[in-house]
């Protein structure tokens, strides 16, 4: 028996569907349940006690559980709300004002930091958006070359969120640094299903969240900055939380403090926070090896599976290139999606991808074969077009 599946029992979704959707909400923890009733019991016993019972440090704190799956230490991550605010912080600590003032990007980049990245050109950034031609990956050599000396910032994820292709984040932090640039290494797709270690690329800054692979709910981001520059650059999107004494309630400008605090705002999330942890434990205690080893051998098997049937797959098809999710380009495959949908088989669709399938640690062979072979016989049957009136425009 794979030891890995052990741990089925602690997601109660997985007792009613086949759950293929990590790569975009990853399946609950029964833990959440106490979590989030020892944070209800708190407020309501204690009321504005509470406070007193680690609240104020959690933004930070529970950050170190997700310090391991990454390659940080204790105390490198502050946690935010969602990756784009992440960006926000860490674009507020330049001045796109001067002559180094472009951000290189992929046109394959998750749109909502595309959007971000856009809208900073009224304070005079300039975005060089590097298109890819293709629905996998990007052109390496035509990346690396848009990074020059007037580059400030290189927002890039390190696994795309369309394809689950695993950028050479490595070459692009080198010549980055070699032209005097930051890199923002967005880790989210990549975080809970490949090793990740964020001091060995010796990135300037990492995000992510653990809405996805890491189990553990809407509301928290995280975000690593590293050592030697978290106590130099001063972001200018900032909060009492940031000051060094925020219960003197001192009025005038802001004394930011030197460590990972520096880099929150206002008031904490605190049910998000309360909620993530169960699923972080659990990947601490599971290892990201192990993870890796059972997630190659069954996206290995979807991939194989759909072009055996003659479908186009949108995914790397050597492992070393591929993270958790595999992008299946079968006909019809909104309307199939949909349809697996009203099967209990959870999946996505994204255009210029076709239906993401993705297996997680928790999930089985069988389930991908089973997920694939009800593909197969949607097309057979037409089952599929009860659901194409659905997506017409209107």
């Amino acid at each position: 028996m794979n030891e890995l599946l052990k741990w089925r029992s602690e997601f109660p979704i997985l007792e009613r569907t086949t759950y293929l959707i990590s790569n975009s909400l990853g399946a609950m923890p029964r833990g959440v349940y106490a979590n989030l009733k020892a944070y209800a019991d708190s407020w309501a016993h204690r009321g504005v006690r509470a406070w007193e019972e680690g609240w104020w440090e959690m933004a930070v704190g529970v950050g170190d559980k997700v310090a391991p799956l990454i390659g940080a230490s204790a105390g490198e991550i502050s946690l935010h709300q969602n990756v784009t605010q992440t960006q926000a912080v860490i674009t507020s600590c330049f001045d796109f004002r001067g002559p180094r003032n472009k951000v290189v990007m992929t046109d394959l980049e998750f749109p909502s930091i595309q959007y971000f990245y856009h809208e900073q050109r009224r304070f005079g950034a300039r975005v060089e958006l590097v298109p890819s031609g293709d629905p996998v990956r990007f052109d390496l050599d035509k990346f690396l070359a848009a990074i020059d000396e007037t580059t400030l910032l290189v927002p890039i994820s390190l696994v795309l969120f369309r394809s689950s292709f695993v950028v050479n984040a490595k070459a692009i932090v080198e010549k980055a640094h070699r032209a005097g640039a930051r890199v923002i290494l967005d880790v989210f797709q990549g975080t809970g299903t490949i090793p990740i270690d964020v001091r060995g690329l010796g990135v300037d800054f990492a995000v992510g969240g653990v809405l996805k692979w890491l189990c553990g709910g809407p509301g928290v981001a995280y975000l690593y900055v590293r050592e030697d520059l978290r106590s130099k650059l001063k972001p200018a999107l900032t909060g009492w939380i940031a000051h060094q004494r925020p219960f003197a309630f001192e009025t005038g400008p802001i004394d930011q403090r030197e460590d990972s605090f520096r880099y929150l705002n206002g008031t904490p999330h605190i049910p998000a926070l309360f909620a993530c942890q169960p699923g972080l434990e659990i990947l601490n205690r599971v290892g990201i090896g192990a993870i890796r080893e059972q997630s190659i051998a069954m996206t290995t098997r979807l991939v194989e599976g759909a072009r055996a049937r003659g479908w186009r797959v949108n995914t790397p098809e050597n492992s070393a290139e591929r993270a958790g999710t595999v992008s299946v380009d079968c006909p019809h495959a909104a309307e199939v999606c949909r349809e697996l949908l009203s099967r209990e088989i959870l999946v996505d669709y994204r255009p210029k991808a076709g239906i993401r399938l993705s297996p997680h640690f928790y999930n089985t062979q069988d389930e991908c074969d089973y997920a694939l072979g009800q593909i197969e016989e949607i097309l057979r049957t037409g089952a599929w077009a009860k659901h194409s009136s659905a997506l017409a425009p209107a």
